[in-house]
């Protein structure tokens, strides 16, 4: 894993002389983000060593480096999804790279269903916790000692400072936030009414195909998280019909409020 790890960084660090802050990953419909960024050098993953390429609509696929809100970031324009195919490493191998060429926080973003019945369509949910109901984890298998411990703790996995400095943001900004318990799940397919009501017995809040194994990794190598969830269809009361085209729909029009919280949490780092 290292040494794939300093394949990547030997080839970006030739591409850019660059050091980010701070690590951005947008997901399905939010990779306008990238429009915000003052952009010095954009790398498609295509042409990155080691990087898988993003498969789903809505990705555009590429690393973005510059700078937002006065800091230096790098951006994922598009993830990668175990449902995809890819290995779980695959995965999350992007994340150990932004963490290698320096970040010292992590900041996610996604789209996802909601099931808490306070919740409407184009809500914007800061994660306070996960479940992990992938049915595996990206640190199965040899652990190298360089990267992490052998049993990370996970008692706060997303960090409690951000959220508060969020909601303070979104309070003096006008903006509505909600927060709550994220589910991870494989997909690719939508969840059936039967499914929604368990994971809402379970504790969650909203379920999405994303940003768990990224924040387990993340946590792994004692990287501090934030993370973002913008609600694009409710699994509770009377379910519509979901497509991948709405979502990303829903996801656009949450996005300006959705950046506004990130540009301003950046800038009070």
């Amino acid at each position: 894993m290292l040494k794939k790890i300093k394949q990547t960084i030997d080839y970006i660090q030739q591409c850019i002389n660059f050091e980010p802050e701070i690590g951005i990953v947008l997901g399905t419909g939010l990779g306008a983000l990238a429009n915000e960024i003052k952009v010095e050098k954009a790398i498609p993953y295509s042409e990155i060593p080691n990087f898988p390429v993003s498969t789903v609509q809505g990705h555009k696929g590429q690393l973005v480096f510059g700078t937002l809100g006065g800091k230096k970031v790098v951006a994922m324009q598009g993830r990668f999804h175990y449902y995809e195919g890819y290995t779980m490493q695959q995965v999350t191998f992007p994340i150990r790279v932004l963490k290698f060429l320096g970040i010292k926080l992590l900041i996610l973003s996604n789209a996802s269903g909601g099931m808490n019945t306070s919740f409407r369509v184009g809500d914007i949910m800061v994660i306070t916790d996960h479940i992990n109901h992938f049915g595996t984890n990206p640190l199965i298998g040899p652990n190298d000692d360089e990267l992490g411990p052998r049993f990370p703790e996970m008692s706060c996995a997303y960090d409690r400072k951000y959220i508060k400095l969020a909601f303070e943001i979104a309070e003096e900004t006008n903006i509505h936030l909600q927060q709550g318990v994220y589910m991870g799940v494989t997909g690719p397919t939508y969840e059936t009414p039967a499914e929604y009501r368990f994971y809402a017995k379970a504790g969650a809040d909203a379920v999405g195909m994303s940003t768990v194994p990224e924040v387990i990794v993340a946590r792994h190598m004692d990287l501090p998280c934030f993370a973002l969830s913008i609600i694009t269809d409710m699994g509770i009361g009377a379910i519509e019909k979901v497509s991948h085209e709405e979502v990303q729909k829903a996801a656009n029009a949450a996005e300006p409020r959705m950046t506004t919280i990130i540009k301003k949490l950046i800038e009070r780092i």
